[in-house]
């Protein structure tokens, strides 16, 4: 019986990291949030949950954590659009002695193609003793 010939295996693919930049996997990361199995402990944890349903499409979460008194009736997501990644620059205030806090972050996308970047600061605030996105100002 003639031998096959020998076959190098490859590699099983690394799982891909969280959206949100940070080393984790999605699963282990931002999903337990927007599957509604947590919630986020700080403003920045958020606003790295927020890229990510914003790279995932996830309109659901988007809106159940912006706060009542901002919140769009829908988010309507451009097709061009695809988030590529975040940078979080700085944070104030923001923890378990908190009711507010903000996140100056940079947030990379490229549309039809072209790279381009969201500069902004963003506020957040305690509502019923969650993290939700209020508003915030661009920069540059």
């Amino acid at each position: 019986m003639p031998r096959q010939p020998h076959r190098p295996r490859r590699p099983a693919p690394k799982p891909a990291a969280c959206p949100c930049g940070t080393p984790a996997r999605y699963e282990a990361c931002c999903a337990p949030l927007h599957r509604g199995e947590a919630t986020a402990a700080t403003p920045e944890q958020l606003m790295r949950s927020r890229f990510t349903a914003f790279a995932r499409r996830d309109e659901a979460y988007l809106l159940r954590t912006w706060h009542p008194r901002t919140r769009p009736p829908r988010v309507e997501f451009d097709p061009a659009m695809r988030w590529t990644g975040l940078d979080i620059e700085e944070t104030t205030d923001g923890t378990a002695f908190h009711t507010i806090g903000t996140v100056t972050f940079r947030a990379r996308y490229t549309d039809g193609g072209r790279p381009d970047a969201l500069h902004e600061r963003s506020r957040f605030e305690r509502v019923d003793g969650a993290w939700v996105y209020v508003d915030g100002d661009f920069i540059d």
